[in-house]
């Protein structure tokens, strides 16, 4: 951080938004800003005062006041004067000093952030998949880029740049807005299951998003060539030295430490720095932990609607309805008004029938008898005693057909060692199973502080990461992987 005066000064453009008389100030600067949206930027003490005195709230409002009220904002430099002479029509109205007021730059910027404040829970936040594809698609373009004018470049970076902000502001707010209270608190009510299902779909439909793009944005980020970018960024840096400034003086570093700082918080998030996580990764998480709360709140209230429910007295009056009826045609139309024929039942189970035939109805058939088992806690059903098979043989099976696997995995994998080294950039392709083994000596000797580590058989060795920094290719059965050129050295034991 570098301290300068403009930091460490106090900001009294944004004393009028809380002061005595805010309802006043606020109304006037918001009639300032309204016109200046409208281009309109200069306005008359007579102007500001008939626009205020139209509120009922500001009926009593006198010119007096309108007068003091625009002398102090003057004075906290929201407003910038000019004494207009052209509509003087005596000495005294000059005397009187007719002025024409404008809103200065910096109170502009503070409406529009009050503005998005007021509006903060309207607009609300979204996790949006399009703005991952567009950060992808112009992510691909990057190469491009080297090629084209500056004035295209631009263009590029910028919508980049605002993607990216879009991304990071809404995905923020809403994994905000599913943590806060009043969400918790709404997850707990019968309400939240008539939604539940919506709400997982939007959040699996992003989380698909994020899988098909992170990806390949990670990739190509990783892979650019460094003097491609700095032909990039000088295009992007000339561009903005050119755009003409009344006020403010930029160099070159300055805008070059901004690009820079930039693109470097967009390869953090979607690449990670010194072997930390992604912020991809970690919205990929929560967005799964968030998925997992709320069927898990959904699970619980569907079991507190259900505590206590025992169906035992309307099946009893359900069966006394049927008793009633004379004969089974009877019992057909009862049966048609109870379960309707635009649903029926179908009895499912083991059941054991006498005859295959399709054609033969329920009713045809012999009655069958089916034990149903208490609806208690304290329900067990009864132990059994039964003996002890001997498995030793099946044992001495698996175990045999588990060395005869371990010997061939172990072979496999002496066939790729040359000089007692596995080069990761020169394997052949891979079966699933090895490339598992492999990740997993890769892993343990990760996890060490001298990088090195045993195999399951008791060789040690170390993990060369001389060329870490290279990338490349290893290619499986089921697939190709990118990962730092790594090497792993045995040591055979003294």
């Amino acid at each position: 951080m570098q301290v300068s005066d403009k930091l460490i000064k106090p900001l009294t453009e944004a004393k009028y938004l809380n002061a005595d008389n805010v309802s006043r100030y606020r109304c006037i600067m918001r009639i300032f800003f309204e016109h200046y949206e409208k281009l309109k930027y200069w306005l008359y003490q007579e102007e500001v005062y008939e626009e205020m005195i139209q509120d009922p709230l500001f009926a009593d409002y006198r010119p007096e006041q309108c007068q003091q009220d625009l002398t102090m904002l003057t004075e906290w430099k929201n407003l910038n004067t000019i004494q207009d002479t052209k509509k003087v029509a005596s000495i005294e109205e000059f005397k009187n000093k007719k002025y024409r007021y404008q809103m200065t730059e910096y109170s502009v910027e503070i409406e529009r952030l009050v503005i998005r404040l007021e509006n903060l829970f309207i607009e609300g936040a979204s996790l949006e998949p399009t703005l991952l594809e567009r950060i992808r698609r112009s992510v691909e373009h990057f190469p491009d880029m080297a090629g084209k004018d500056k004035n295209e470049v631009y263009t590029w970076w910028t919508d980049l740049n605002n993607d990216f902000v879009r991304l990071n502001q809404n995905y923020q707010d809403y994994i905000r807005d599913l943590n806060s209270v009043r969400a918790e608190e709404m997850m707990h009510t019968k309400e939240f299951l008539v939604f539940k299902d919506r709400l997982i779909e939007y959040l699996r439909s992003f989380i698909k998003g994020l899988q098909r793009n992170v990806g390949v944005i990670e990739e190509n980020l990783r892979l650019q060539n460094e003097e491609l970018k700095k032909q990039v960024f000088e295009k992007v840096i000339d561009y903005e030295l050119s755009i003409p400034r009344m006020e403010i003086e930029v160099s070159k570093e300055m805008i070059e430490q901004k690009v820079q700082g930039r693109y470097q918080s967009i390869y953090d998030w979607f690449v990670g720095n010194e072997g930390q996580e992604n912020e991809a990764g970690k919205l990929f998480d929560a967005t799964n932990d968030i998925i997992r709360r709320i069927t898990r709140y959904a699970a619980q209230l569907s079991e507190k609607n259900a505590l206590g429910a025992n169906r035992k007295e309307e099946y009893r009056k359900v069966a006394e309805l049927f008793l009633r009826c004379q004969d089974v045609e009877e019992a057909h139309k009862m049966s048609a008004m109870v379960f309707g024929m635009e649903c029926p039942q179908h009895l499912a189970g083991d059941l054991i029938r006498e005859t295959d035939s399709m054609n033969i109805g329920v009713y045809e058939e012999q009655p069958m008898e089916i034990t149903l088992k208490p609806r208690v806690r304290t329900y067990r059903e009864k132990s059994r005693r039964s003996a002890i098979h001997e498995s030793a043989e099946q044992k001495q099976e698996t175990r045999r057909k588990m060395l005869e696997k371990q010997k061939e995995e172990t072979e496999k994998l002496r066939a790729l060692e040359v000089d007692g080294k596995i080069h990761f950039d020169k394997l052949p392709v891979l079966e699933p199973r090895i490339r598992e083994i492999l990740l997993k000596w890769l892993s343990d000797a990760m996890e060490s502080a001298d990088f090195s580590a045993r195999t399951d058989d008791g060789r040690s060795y170390i993990l060369d990461r001389s060329q870490e920094k290279e990338i490349c290719v290893v290619h499986c059965e089921d697939g190709n992987f990118t990962m730092p050129k790594l090497t792993l050295v045995f040591q055979e034991d003294a």
